[in-house]
């Protein structure tokens, strides 16, 4: 059987398991940030009754941590089996997405020096909000606390 295969350039091992090691740590990391979100959720009877999601006056911490674990996931995912298998798509995937966070953070750092008096204004609200919520949520009254601690 003659066929033609296609003989790229090949990656070095070393490099290979070092970006699979890495990404196998921020995807086990992802995990861990979902479940700890959907247990704060479980706590707090949320996952009982799906529509009181909308129902919390103030900011709820959880969403951070679902958030957040859900992009390490998905991005570790990604990268994990990307360098693993010498997946271009995947790796592709997972470094674009890397520089649109990049991107994101870079353009967040410039705004919030520019508009540095909007943010501030705007901080003042968000946080007298979340203290007027502050009996309402046990995870944020916990935040708060933590915060005027430190």
């Amino acid at each position: 059987m003659s066929g033609k295969h296609y003989k790229g350039p090949e990656v070095s091992c070393c490099i290979k398991y070092f970006i699979f090691g890495f990404n196998v740590i921020f995807w086990f990391l992802g995990i861990a940030f979902l479940g700890i979100g959907l247990w704060a959720w479980n706590e707090k009877g949320v996952l009982s009754n799906i529509s009181s999601i909308t129902d919390l006056g103030g900011f709820d911490p959880v969403w951070l941590f679902l958030v957040v674990g859900g992009v390490m996931f998905i991005l570790g995912f990604a990268g994990c089996i990307g360098a693993l298998r010498e997946n271009t798509f995947l790796l592709k995937f997972f470094s674009v997405f890397l520089g649109i966070i990049f991107f994101l953070e870079l353009t967040a750092g410039v705004l919030a020096f520019v508009f540095k008096d909007w943010i501030k204004d705007q901080l003042y609200f968000f946080i007298n909000n979340n203290i007027r919520a502050y009996r309402d949520d046990i995870d944020l009254q916990n935040l708060i606390d933590f915060t005027q601690e430190y």
